[in-house]
């Protein structure tokens, strides 16, 4: 069919939505990103000629080259359409080298959104190539390739084949071994929360907060403390000190940029960033809604919270319309930009808020429906009210000791009426409902109850907390955190231990050797001052070129520093007892991609090979007395987590989830465990064994109780 226009997009799934907007005038054909890249076998950097790259058609794309030249040899003009970024800006370049575009011949155009009147609307402000957006793109490819394969090779030397190390990737490492290091280093302090129950009209609980005398950093040091103070509560008169009452507004929050968006999907839909990105590409490229492919939210990747004026008009409609004038702000609420935000996007918003949710469920996956839900909801709830809540505070003394109640109950719903589904537990709710109370009035205690709790190291990064700090400290790009955290992993410098990632002894011998030998690639201020210099690159400000040099030059001192000096890590074989039961010949421990594991010395004839089981030193199974060990799950929910069983399996059955202390239960004798309270959020010690008595017991009681209300309806 004959055509007067090529367009060029980055997927064919995009090409498929923008097919039903274009007339037959227009053909759409999909890159399939780039088309050219720098090659894999060298370094293909001039670095004497002012860092000329030497770029080539990547493997298995000269056929798809081929194509697009025929295409484009039949147009009389070519529209080039990647994403509205520095990668797509990058890939439109590329496309005019690779098809030898003359430059009356072809048009950039970007949208933020695939919706009829934006892709229509770009070709009214079709423009030139942006050369600043192209050259802040290849300086920063440049520099992640000079770090690259420059470093690696080095750690390969010296530490282990096939590792890599990187310009955000060595970054984003450091902080995952310098948390790790930080909660080896931690030492639990004990202390001692005290609880009391009143009753008046209704049963309410006040906490030990402070005494009579307002002790700085008050806490309760152990139990003869707490059990003086909880005899003190018990045999003196509570009075009420004082009653304030107070209204507390809470604001929504704005719109999702990349970031937010990645942690909100992790913490309330469990979605990694990977998953994140993948499920949102496809919203944002266009699905079937029963008339065709559509673009159903703006593009994924961007650190702006702006509304376009189109978009923030249709919002506030809807607000009015569907909520009522009393949710809907007098004027537009407004969020503070990052110093760094590309403000040429928007926020990730719906392309029409009048698509609910519930009107697109038939036709969305379940993770599509669970993603557009959370983008849908965060961009209607941002441009309405605050809540408003109703706040008590009661201040409780009983002799020396003051005590404190506080309560909230909701006064005016406002955003909470959309997002409340997904904000934190209870929001919208009473967080606790206390009774109408005077000052001085007397209060009689009911229980009085003491909690042994300890301190609490700093927690390890999650995927969700490690982009948050990320996008603090200004290391990487919105579009580059997926990535990064995906490579640490594929690369086993770090393995997920439930949500945690964990750096690995290989993670932490790589970060050892790049800290002393390449101090200013981990440092994340330097690496975040590379950020801002790439961005005065797109914004002319920077020369591209001089910004590589200033940066090579004692980086190659560096290098030959390394070179010399770095020490032989690389990890021998370990001689061991075993004789392989299948070939007869002596076996050794090697360290591999996920560990240490023991292999015969036959290799390659002979492939045997076997775990090394990690035992939980001065522990014993409180079932047959055997070792207990860490285990990891295979199969299932369970793939992946770990968990401690007894070495006597199959023999014995006895698993946990909890890791063992080095404890005894006074009561039973069995190893006791740390677990954090569901209601409290504060980690206790419990006994394994009368725990699982205890739930037995509960269970039996509630069978029981099943029976006898069966029984007793018949």
């Amino acid at each position: 069919m004959a055509y007067k226009y090529l367009v060029i997009v980055e997927s064919p799934a995009k090409s498929k939505t923008l097919e039903k907007y274009l007339g037959k005038d227009y053909k759409v054909v999909a890159s399939m990103g780039h088309l050219r890249n720098l090659p894999k076998s060298r370094l293909a950097i001039d670095i004497e000629h002012d860092f000329e790259p030497s770029y080539c058609v990547i493997k298995g794309k000269s056929k798809l080259l081929k194509e697009l030249k025929q295409h484009a040899a039949k147009a009389e003009k070519i529209f080039l359409a990647p994403d509205p970024d520095r990668e797509g800006e990058s890939i439109a370049w590329h496309l005019v080298q690779a098809l030898n575009l003359p430059p009356e011949k072809f048009e950039r155009i970007e949208f933020n959104e695939i919706t009829k009147n934006a892709v229509l609307n770009s070709f009214q402000k079709a423009r030139t190539i942006d050369m600043n957006r192209v050259n802040a793109q290849q300086a920063r490819r440049l520099l992640d390739r000079l770090v690259g394969y420059k470093i690696s090779p080095l750690l390969w030397k010296r530490v282990k084949p096939r590792l890599s190390a990187g310009r955000v990737q060595s970054a984003a490492m450091h902080l995952i071994c310098e948390r790790e290091e930080l909660i080896k280093q931690f030492t639990p302090q004990e202390y001692w929360n005290i609880e009391a129950q009143y009753q008046k009209d209704t049963i309410f609980k006040a906490k030990v907060f402070n005494t009579v005398e307002k002790i700085q950093d008050f806490i309760v040091p152990n139990a003869a403390e707490a059990e003086k103070i909880k005899q003190t509560i018990l045999s003196s008169e509570s009075k009420v000190a004082s009653v304030k009452r107070s209204e507390r507004r809470k604001n929504p929050k704005a719109p999702f940029i990349t970031s937010t968006l990645q942690q909100e999907a992790a913490n309330k839909l469990g979605f990694n960033t990977r998953r994140t990105m993948l499920v949102a590409q496809t919203l944002y490229e266009g699905v079937d809604i029963g008339d065709g492919q559509t673009g159903l939210i703006t593009y994924m990747r961007t650190d702006s919270t702006r509304i376009a004026e189109q978009a923030l008009a249709e919002l506030r409609d809807f607000i009015r319309d569907s909520f009522g004038a009393g949710f809907l702000p007098e004027k537009p609420n407004v969020y503070k930009q990052s110093k760094s935000a590309q403000d040429a996007h928007e926020s990730i918003r719906p392309t029409a808020v009048a698509r609910t949710p519930e009107m697109l469920a038939q036709y969305l996956t379940p993770d599509q429906l669970k993603l557009y839900t959370l983008i849908w909801r965060r961009f209607t709830a941002a441009q309405m009210t605050p809540a408003v809540y109703d706040q008590t505070s009661i201040e409780i003394q009983a002799e020396d000791y003051l005590l404190k109640a506080t309560g909230s109950v909701i006064k005016e719903q406002g955003f909470l009426k959309v997002y409340a589904a997904v904000e934190e537990k209870n929001a919208g709710e009473e967080t606790a409902l206390l009774p109408e109370l005077s000052e001085g009035e007397i209060l009689k205690v009911q229980t009085v109850d003491a909690q042994q709790c300890f301190t609490q190291p700093p927690p390890r990064y999650t995927e969700a907390s490690l982009v948050k700090a990320m996008e603090e400290l200004g290391i990487g790009r919105p579009a580059t955190y997926a990535l990064i955290i995906g490579t640490l992993q594929m690369r086993a410098y770090v393995d997920k231990q439930g949500m945690a990632l964990a750096p690995t002894e290989l993670g932490f011998t790589v970060d050892k050797q790049m800290r002393k030998h390449f101090p200013k690639i981990v440092d994340v201020g330097f690496t975040a001052g590379m950020e801002q210099e790439l961005d005065e690159v797109e914004d002319g400000q920077q020369d591209w070129q001089k910004m590589l040099g200033a940066f090579y030059a004692p980086f190659e001192q560096d290098l030959a520093q390394a070179e010399e000096k770095m020490e032989d890590m690389r990890i021998k074989d370990r001689p061991t007892d075993e004789i392989c039961e299948k070939c007869g010949k002596p076996m050794v421990i090697k360290s591999g991609r996920f560990g240490d594991f023991i292999a015969c010395t036959g290799f390659p004839e002979c492939r045997n090979t076997k775990s090394i089981p990690k035992i939980i030193e001065d522990v014993q199974c409180p079932l047959c007395g055997g070792e207990i060990v860490e285990r990891k799950g295979s199969k299932g929910r369970f793939k992946g987590k770990v968990f401690y069983g007894c070495t006597g399996y199959p023999e014995c059955t006895f698993t946990c989830n909890d890791k063992p202390l080095k404890e005894n239960c006074p009561v039973c004798g069995a190893f006791l465990v740390e677990r954090k309270n569901k209601s409290t959020g504060e980690m206790q010690k419990l006994c394994i064994m009368c725990d699982i008595k205890k739930k037995e017991e509960e269970k039996k009681a509630a069978r029981q109780e099943k029976e006898n209300a069966e029984n007793s309806n018949q």
